[in-house]
């Protein structure tokens, strides 16, 4: 295989989902100056993330969601005519580095595979947690190759993008050995908002995939153990075991416990909403 053209164009176009981050997108765009298209699919900001999108040479889109599907991922796949053969979705607090890009324009040329798992480099509170458990998402696709899962939330969900819905994907998934940054700089505020929200969410979902066993059916291995294991008391506190202990988590120092007891918590957050939801219903009959 000939070796790629110094300074060519990757044929990905990355889409970046917002919703008012102009603290994280300069450092995210400033990456992305080697793809052939960079999309910015913006929830509606009140702060400067349209300008910044634009001020970078980006092409900037406004969603709005009615509440039904599709919500944000999945209605620029549907409504954007896409001209490269691959989509990565990379998020405005996530940031991409030489050997990532270098792997891409190795690897995508030749590739088989309909998608690739992504590793990334998680930060909390400002230090980089190199221990604990690895954490991974589905976020590069080729074109065409699928959609993210669809969900029947619209009476219950508030979050207008696709968080925990993975790509339903064709073909057979790699995985990618460069690592892409992590690393929110909004603060705790913010992280323990958005895990509240998040929290909900999959309280949320679990009541309805109580109800709709068939929606198992495109589960991975991982999804099937999470959401069997959600509403059990357990559940927290072996997460934290095994992240802060087994994948010595503890290496991390203060920040490695913090993130350690935070994760935990959400997990036990959302085994107290399905408790909660689950008396409601009760009560209710």
């Amino acid at each position: 295989m000939a070796a790629p053209l110094p300074n060519a164009k990757i044929p990905v176009t990355v889409v970046v989902p917002v919703k008012n981050e102009e603290r994280n997108l300069p450092k995210c765009l400033s990456r992305l100056g080697r793809f052939a298209e960079v999309v910015v699919v913006d929830s509606g900001s009140t702060d400067r993330t349209e300008a910044i999108a634009r001020e970078a040479g980006a092409e900037y889109l406004l969603f709005k969601w009615d509440g039904h599907f599709p919500k944000k991922r999945n209605w620029v796949l549907l409504h954007r005519t896409f001209q490269t053969p691959w989509i990565l979705f990379l998020d405005a607090d996530e940031y991409l580095d030489e050997s990532f890009v270098r792997e891409l324009e190795v690897t995508l040329p030749n590739s088989t595979h309909d998608g690739y798992w992504i590793y990334y480099s998680n930060f909390f509170m400002g230090k980089e947690l190199r221990h604990g458990s690895p954490m991974r998402k589905l976020a590069l696709i080729r074109n065409g190759a699928g959609l993210y899962e669809r969900i029947d939330e619209n009476e219950w969900s508030k979050l207008d993008m696709e968080v925990h819905e993975h790509p339903v994907l064709k073909g057979s998934v790699g995985q990618l050995c460069a690592t892409i940054e992590h690393n929110d700089y909004k603060g705790l505020h913010a992280y323990i908002a958005r895990h509240n929200d998040y929290s909900s969410w999959e309280a949320a979902r679990y009541a309805k995939l109580m109800s709709t066993p068939e929606a198992w059916s495109h589960f991975t291995a991982v999804q099937r153990k999470k959401y069997r294991s959600l509403a059990r008391w357990w559940l927290a506190p072996a997460y934290f075991v095994h992240s802060y202990i087994v994948k010595r988590g503890f290496l991390d120092g203060c920040a490695g416990l913090a993130f350690a007891i935070m994760k935990a918590i959400y997990f036990f957050q959302i085994r107290l909403k399905i408790v909660e939801r689950q008396a409601s219903s009760t009560h209710a009959k």
